[in-house]
């Protein structure tokens, strides 16, 4: 057993003396919250080591609470005290707005953990996975449970209780990612047309949304992957997505066998250690809920390259809005929004592009516009949709990926058909995207404000730099942005440098103001 020595805990983290690994887990209450590997995870801080609270999870500690360290594998306490965190004065309680149970999972990302569904809250993600199994076989591919949810079923015959979705994956009959990226293409649209909803990853990925018992919001992940061939001495290779590339045999998967899930018998590959393997890597049979994947380089290479050019970026804003999903936003404008009602009034038609948390589409909602919100991470905006509904407002949600031509062309067309002018909000999206991003900003702008119209443009300006987990803007030029608007037609009609703060003991960071319209 691992002796771990001097624990401390206060607001900085945890502290501790130790001279071995092992994964641990940090309980509330007796609920575990967290987990984390003492040697992986920490950092030396004199002669003892620190790991950190997670920024996802600070914004709990403020109480008191009875703090366990349980080892995960062995369940031998190594501490239990009761701590007192932050400035609050009540018990720390780490759920949502509705009073349920949060975790952080093995990405870090908040989030509602299974160990704390129950069988019914979890029974429409079980159909979902059953029916969509099915839906799959019907469009002519056969697939099967896949990552973590594999995993559970083939080691314990049930969920992983610190897992918080569902995966689904598939081999197919082609050996070219071309190829495997129609496939993917069509069945989703196969899945769409039977009233599935669902959203894309990445050329070879998307998600099917399931709704719970209770309402929760949870995915059912379809992961696409295909056999490359054998090649000058190189053996045939499995590429599926997610993480794994690795050597492999068709034989190990097919034909499908059969697996146990919650009392469920699902399709599996034939030798699903073969699989588990290659995903988890030799001790897969061992539970570890603070798992990584370490990925080979040369393999994010190839599925960067294939398939994952529409999802730059994504990873860090779905970790950014994880903690904020289900919080409003303030129910004041923004200084841009609120400039746009002081040049030309509430406006008729509205499109917040790159809507985050939707706050000025639902204040302009309430003015009385009809509103159209757009964002990459659709799900952010969920407290905003919840409200644009009980209050019957006209406030369209919508997903559109700014790497992808499908998604933009398509938003971008449908907003041309619907007639009328109308008034675009652009704020801080071209500082949180790419040059390709921004491009495909300005060529749907275009699209959109054919029968009239101004697009309002806020951004960080500066030379741009290094993007941080905790920065995900990053500066850039005003001049760029200009010679990009007047290279797809845009006039520029107004521009102004500003100051802007994020915190009233902050100091303001330069951002650029623009006014831009097409004139036919």
């Amino acid at each position: 057993m691992v002796q771990v020595e001097a624990i401390a805990v206060d607001d900085d983290g945890i502290r501790f003396r130790t001279g071995a690994d092992d994964v641990v887990d940090v309980c509330f209450d007796g609920r575990r919250v967290w987990s984390f590997w003492l040697l992986r995870d920490s950092v030396a801080h004199g002669t003892e080591r620190l790991v950190s609270w997670p920024s996802q999870l600070t914004r709990f500690l403020h109480g008191t609470a009875r703090l366990s360290l349980v080892a995960h594998v062995s369940g031998v306490t190594l501490y239990d005290e009761t701590v007192r965190l932050g400035n609050g004065e009540g018990g720390i309680k780490v759920e949502d707005e509705q009073g349920r149970p949060l975790a952080l999972d093995k990405s870090n990302r908040i989030s509602l953990t299974f160990e704390t569904r129950t069988p019914e809250q979890v029974a429409p993600l079980l159909d979902a996975v059953q029916e969509v199994l099915d839906a799959l076989r019907e469009a002519g591919v056969q697939a099967f449970p896949a990552y973590g949810t594999l995993l559970g079923a083939v080691r314990d015959g049930a969920l992983i209780g610190h897992d918080n979705d569902a995966d689904l994956g598939y081999v197919s009959e082609h050996s070219h990612p071309v190829d495997a990226i129609r496939e993917s293409f069509a069945l989703q649209r196969f899945l769409g047309e039977r009233g599935y909803d669902t959203q894309r990853y990445s050329g070879i990925a998307f998600k099917v949304d399931v709704i719970e018992a209770d309402g929760s919001r949870r995915g059912l992940d379809v992961f696409g992957g295909f056999i490359a061939p054998a090649v000058g001495g190189r053996p045939a290779t499995l590429y599926l997505m997610g993480e794994v590339g690795a050597p492999f045999e068709k034989e190990w998967i097919f034909p499908l066998g059969t697996t146990t899930l919650e009392g469920r018998t699902l399709p599996a590959p034939a030798r699903p250690e073969k699989l588990l393997e290659a995903m988890y890597g030799p001790g897969w049979k061992v539970p570890d809920p603070a798992f990584k994947f370490e990925t080979p380089r040369s393999v994010v290479r190839r599925l960067d390259g294939w398939f994952r050019g529409i999802r730059v970026h994504r990873n860090d804003w779905d970790r950014r809005f994880s903690t904020l999903r289900n919080t409003l936003p303030t129910d004041a404008p923004s200084d841009l929004a609120q400039y746009v009602v002081d040049q030309e009034g509430v406006p008729a038609q509205l499109v917040d592009l790159g809507a985050g948390r939707a706050g000025d589409a639902l204040w302009f909602a309430r003015q009385g516009s009809s509103v159209t919100a757009l964002d990459f991470v659709p799900w952010a905006s969920a407290a905003a949709q919840r409200v644009a509904r009980a209050e019957g407002l006209d406030l369209r949600f919508g997903s559109v990926n700014l790497h992808s031509y499908r998604s933009w062309l398509a938003e971008g067309s449908r907003l041309a058909h619907v007639p009328g002018p109308r008034t675009i909000l652009c704020r801080h999206l071209v500082d949180a995207g790419t040059a390709v991003s921004r491009d495909a900003t300005w060529r749907l702008c275009e699209m959109a404000l054919r029968e009239g119209g101004r697009l309002y443009l806020e951004f960080l300006a500066g030379e741009p730099r290094p993007r941080t987990r905790t920065e995900l803007l990053s500066p850039v030029p005003v001049a760029d942005v200009v010679a990009g608007l007047e290279g797809r037609g845009a006039v520029i009609v107004h521009r102004e440098d500003r100051q802007e703060r994020t915190a009233p003991d902050k100091p303001g960071r330069p951002v650029a103001r623009l006014v831009a319209e097409w004139r036919r």
